[in-house]
C-alpha cells in the first residue's frame, strides 16, 4: 500500500476504484454499497467519520488519520494536499 505525505504528517490512503470496495469497506470499517457495471460489485462506501457517516464515492481517497480515524477525500484535494511518501505513487 502506497503512503502518503502530508506536510508535516504522514497518513495512510486508498483510492477507492470500485472492485476493490468491500476491502476497502473493511479496512475502514465501512459498508459497501451499490452496484458497478450491472454487477453487485460496491460504488459507494459508508463511513463512519468523527463528524458522522459519510459516504466514498468511485475515484474518492480513502484516508487513515494521525488517530487511527477515516474519512474519505475527493481526488482533486488529495491531490492538492499529499504527495507520496515513499518515493512512489500507488
Amino acid at each position: 500500500m502506497a503512503k502518503y505525505r502530508k506536510k508535516p504528517v504522514v497518513i495512510e490512503a486508498r483510492q477507492f476504484t470500485g472492485p476493490t470496495g468491500h476491502e476497502l469497506a473493511e479496512w475502514c470499517g465501512g459498508k459497501a454499497r451499490g452496484t458497478f457495471g450491472g454487477r453487485l460489485l460496491p460504488n459507494m462506501i459508508d463511513i463512519p467519520t468523527l463528524e458522522g457517516e459519510m459516504t466514498a464515492h468511485i475515484g474518492d481517497w480513502i484516508i487513515c488519520g494521525i488517530k487511527g480515524e477515516f474519512y474519505p477525500c475527493k481526488p482533486d484535494i488529495f491531490e492538492q494536499t499529499y504527495e507520496p511518501a515513499d518515493g512512489g505513487a500507488s
